[in-house]
């Protein structure tokens, strides 16, 4: 649920960096005393100076959360949910096709794999359009924050992984929906281009 890999976090607690998961876990290791005394001591940044400078790194990690949020939720609202819907749509059209031609019970059976189709992207719809509407509301309390760290903690806490649950849905849709509908760049297409 963090967004990184297990051999990440393994060398990470290997090497004693276990609680340092996410930016501002790194960011926060500026408040400690020994760091202050340490930059103090030899003159390279006083007290004022290093909380300078983790609040504007805060600012900066917020702000590319904020960004990357809101391009999450716009792509999957204006463009991957619609080609969703129109496949699906699609699928719909030659289900019903099918049980008029060949009738109820035999149509059904022919359209097995279609409804299998329409229940997953059903399903995946849901959880993307579900996980837009938390992400937003979640921003959107998170944006009344003061505190800059406590604003990015919340976001690396609870938007990051909401982003994370949305695009592995999206990767879901982008995998059944038909090629010519999808409006980017299929993965494999990037993958494999010569």
């Amino acid at each position: 649920g963090n967004g990184y890999s297990d051999d990440w976090v393994k060398e990470a607690k290997k090497r004693g960096l276990s609680n340092l998961i996410n930016t501002p876990q790194a960011l926060a290791v500026w408040e400690r005393k020994d760091v202050h005394k340490l930059f103090s001591d030899m003159n390279i940044l006083n007290s004022e100076e290093i909380h300078a400078r983790m609040e504007v790194d805060l600012e900066n990690y917020i702000m590319k959360r904020q960004i990357e949020a809101r391009v999450t939720g716009d792509l999957a609202q204006n463009h991957f949910i619609p080609a969703a819907v129109k496949y699906q749509t699609q699928l719909l059209e030659n289900t019903k096709g099918l049980i008029e031609v060949l009738g109820t019970s035999a149509g059904k059976k022919a359209a097995a794999t279609q409804i299998d189709i329409i229940k997953s992207i059903s399903g995946h719809l849901e959880a993307v359009k579900s996980g837009i509407d938390k992400m937003l509301d979640k921003r959107r309390k998170i944006d009344g924050f003061e505190d800059p760290m406590k604003k990015a903690k919340e976001y690396a806490d609870t938007v990051v992984p909401l982003m994370s649950n949305i695009r592995e849905h999206v990767d879901q849709l982008e995998m059944l929906v038909d090629d010519e509908i999808w409006p980017m760049p299929k993965l494999r297409e990037i993958l494999f281009t010569s």
